[in-house]
């Protein structure tokens, strides 16, 4: 009797889950945008809310949760419960922060879920036109010169401007000098306006001022020439082989959640990404759709949480 009642019990339970499997989702699911309105992030993650609707058949919401240099969103997700209604537009700064902050409230590697890599859009290296040096060659040897005399501008300690910056330092062996801004529209003005030399920036935030003739571009930080820069060599082509960053996004969701539900939702972003309004969403960003598999983005995402934490420690940055 207790070995039928066992059986009897596990039939019941696979039942039970196949029917929430096929119940999922019974109502809305939030996207929790860790940005505010009208930046990349957001813009991608309310396209991508749109075609989830349509195929999920419940409305997909999106909720700006800023501050704490994403944290406080990306800690909101990890720690709701994992049944796939509370989800997450990561970025390259979940995997950054995870090394940056002394003290994180939760765990990028363990408390997350990786379900579907959406995008990406190149980082390129930008001067003033003013600016003596043409590509990455000349900036170099003009840095060797007169070390310590060019200066490269960021968002602030921490960004991934900031690290990209820290990056060539080492991976030339040359001195630049680090100037942080409070934002990274402030620091590009300053390229602009001469008073800084270069700046690293994701291709979504300067390619407006390259087309308007404000600044050039020595090169892009990718393993294939942009679609939207197709004249500007990358830094593999300019003897950099490892030089490749990338601003990303993802869906994520807490740690724990049912493989099932990861499944579905990963074959329905998928799907977005074939569709032509998501395709021209990111086009109008300078961007790529990504896809594949859960794995894709859980390998990926191990990656790219190993290669933050040596360039910020190579950097000293820290954050609190």
């Amino acid at each position: 009797m207790q070995r039928i009642a066992t059986a009897a019990t596990a039939v019941m339970m696979l039942v039970s889950g196949a029917a929430s499997a096929q119940a999922y989702p019974s109502k809305p699911v939030r996207i929790i945008v860790p940005y505010g309105a009208g930046g990349a992030v957001d813009i991608v993650a309310r396209a991508l809310g749109q075609e989830l609707t349509k195929r999920l058949g419940q409305t997909v919401i999106v909720d700006n949760r800023t501050g704490a240099g994403g944290n406080i969103a990306s800690d909101l997700v990890a720690k709701s419960p994992p049944d796939g209604y509370t989800l997450l537009m990561a970025s390259p700064a979940n995997a950054i922060n995870a090394t940056l902050y002394t003290k994180l409230p939760y765990n990028p590697a363990t408390d997350l879920t990786p379900i579907a890599l959406v995008g990406y859009a190149p980082t390129i290296l930008l001067a003033g036109m003013s600016f003596p040096a043409k590509n990455v060659a000349d900036l170099v040897a003009l840095a060797k010169a007169k070390p310590g005399t060019i200066t490269f501008g960021s968002g602030g300690p921490g960004t991934t401007e900031h690290l990209a910056g820290e990056m060539m330092k080492s991976a030339a062996g040359i001195d630049i000098v680090h100037v942080p801004y409070k934002g990274g529209a402030a620091a590009l003005n300053d390229v602009i306006g001469g008073q800084i030399a270069i700046m690293f920036i994701n291709q979504l935030g300067g390619l407006q001022q390259v087309k308007a003739g404000k600044v050039k571009v020595l090169g892009v930080a990718a393993a294939e020439r942009s679609t939207a820069l197709p004249d500007v060599p990358t830094f593999p082509e300019q003897g950099y082989p490892d030089f490749k960053i990338a601003v990303w996004w993802g869906l994520m969701g807490p740690g724990g959640m049912p493989k099932d539900v990861v499944a579905r939702l990963n074959r329905e972003v998928v799907a977005s990404l074939a569709t032509t309004e998501m395709k021209d969403r990111l086009t109008s960003l300078s961007a790529q759709p990504l896809g594949g598999p859960p794995e894709r983005f859980s390998a990926f995402f191990k990656e790219e949480l190993e290669r933050w934490a040596r360039v910020v420690r190579a950097s000293g940055a820290k954050a609190e």
